[in-house]
């Protein structure tokens, strides 16, 4: 099982960090630059208004099924014919709920027909991760790993071709949203093929009842679900409302999120090898400590050394990507690569808290991020725009972190290691100097940004946060 569990988890990193950076950085980024701030911010508003309200599409019934499917593959063929059913009545109260909030805030005709097709795309991404988690849930692990990333490879080669053929001349995002949809809709196709020739029959009906008991069951995951989505794309919903630029300051806001957006993927499929581990040794009553301090301090040295690089160099790395609107978002690019230090740190956290089944704690926590975020938005937005938004979002990772980390400390009746956080301030006054005075070197930009997140971990290892072997030895006594 244990080489088994890591030749897929491989494969699943290996698929997901070729393919979604070219998505990313080579057709997204591609995108706005031929657009336009404005245009694309549009975009960006209305994809995160269509994730705010999501949930709707499955209040953790993903979850719910990829652990019943695990546990009962027998049972295949009966949950297929309700889910399906109930994931097309979700679709439909997703749509209503979705344009509903649509019509009160008072969206363009332009504006509701763009959402009208974000929604489908919203609808068909949930519907294949449902698929995918039969997929996964039947152990088809080198088949889940391929349909993870099928929908940005049919997405890359569609837009390849409107970008890089004559029919550039004629690009829209209209465009770009159209060719989501097309290969959410055929990935959609072509996992349904693959769970349908599991089953011996397949009839899709819809069950009140088998939805009320699965959601009984899932509601706190789907709760932390929207939670956690308000205080991460609220931001650009409420730039886009609340100033007559709205637009551009999406989009001004969009190019230095991306970065951070791309960069979040590391601490998150970090944490789907901490969850089953960490769930393991409390099953088991062992402790907990070494792998939380260890996992905790190799997340935060990485995430602080690629942050301090990107922030020392935030103007260049604009420039590279962009063609317009470079240095305003620059300024914005450095404070959202300062909560990229403090999501990694909830990452860590949150995954300990979730394997203990303290989701209670997580929900609080999350709504209180969620009320911080809007209120200080309505307070900063109208004064300071993209810039207030990012101060915000900052001011929110921060909040959750130390909140996590109190809950933390509670839970498992940890001691506040004075010792570690004097070592760690002396790391960060030690790196800083360094990172300044590669900074003052008549260095080209991109070799001074690599030899300061070199110099990170480096200084990280001479004040011992930095231990392969323990990562090593957590990772075998995964299956033992």
């Amino acid at each position: 099982m244990k080489r088994k569990f890591a030749t897929n988890l491989i494969l699943l990193l290996s698929l997901n960090l070729l393919v979604k950076p070219i998505w990313i950085f080579g057709i997204d980024r591609t995108v706005q630059n031929m657009v336009g701030a404005g245009e694309y911010g549009l975009f960006f508003a209305l994809f995160n208004f269509s994730i705010l309200l999501n949930i709707t599409l499955d209040f953790g019934l993903t979850n719910f099924n990829n652990r019943e499917i695990s546990q009962n593959p027998q049972m295949l063929p009966r949950y297929l014919s309700n889910m399906v059913g109930i994931k097309f009545f979700m679709a439909i109260l997703f749509m209503v709920v979705c344009f509903g909030a649509a019509f009160m805030l008072g969206y363009s005709d332009r504006q509701l027909w763009l959402l009208l097709f974000l929604a489908i795309n919203q609808f068909l991404s949930s519907f294949i991760l449902y698929l995918r988690s039969n997929i996964s849930g039947l152990h088809l692990f080198r088949t889940d790993s391929l349909l993870s990333v099928t929908d940005r490879v049919l997405m890359i080669i569609l837009c390849s071709v409107l970008l890089w053929t004559p029919l550039r001349q004629s690009f829209s995002i209209e465009w770009f949203v159209y060719a989501q949809s097309l290969a959410y809709g055929l990935t959609a196709l072509i996992a349904l093929m693959v769970v349908a020739g599991k089953v011996d029959s397949f009839s899709p009906r819809f069950s009140l009842t088998f939805l009320a008991s699965i959601a009984k069951q899932s509601y706190p995951y789907a709760l932390l679900v929207l939670l956690m989505s308000f205080h991460y794309r609220v931001d650009s919903v409420m730039l886009e409302r609340l100033l007559p630029d709205g637009q551009i300051q999406a989009g001004v806001y969009a190019q230095a999120f991306r970065l951070l957006d791309a960069s979040v993927m590391v601490p998150f499929l970090f944490s789907t090898l901490l969850l089953p581990i960490f769930s393991r040794m409390l099953r088991l009553g062992e402790s907990v400590n070494q792998l939380l301090r260890f996992s905790l301090s190799l997340l935060m040295v990485f995430a602080i050394a690629f942050a301090t690089a990107c922030i020392v160099h935030r103007q260049p790395i604009m420039e590279l990507l962009y063609v317009s609107k470079a240095m305003e978002s620059a300024s914005i690019f450095a404070i959202l690569m300062a909560c990229f230090v403090f999501s990694s740190m909830s990452y860590v956290l949150g995954t300990l808290l979730t394997a203990n089944g303290s989701l209670a704690h997580l929900n609080v926590i999350a709504l209180v991020g969620g009320v911080v975020n809007i209120v200080f938005n309505f307070i900063f937005i109208p004064k300071y725009g993209a810039l207030g938004a990012a101060v915000v979002s900052l001011i929110t990772h921060l909040i959750i972190a130390i909140l996590q980390g109190l809950v933390t400390l509670r839970t498992f009746t940890l001691k506040i290691p004075w010792a570690a956080v004097g070592r760690l301030f002396a790391f960060l006054g030690v790196f800083a100097l360094l990172a300044l005075m590669l900074a003052w070197l008549p260095l080209h930009w991109a070799l001074s940004a690599a030899l300061i997140a070199v110099a990170g971990v480096g200084v990280a290892s001479v004040f011992n946060f930095f231990r392969v072997k323990e990562l090593v030895a957590a990772v075998l006594d995964f299956d033992h």
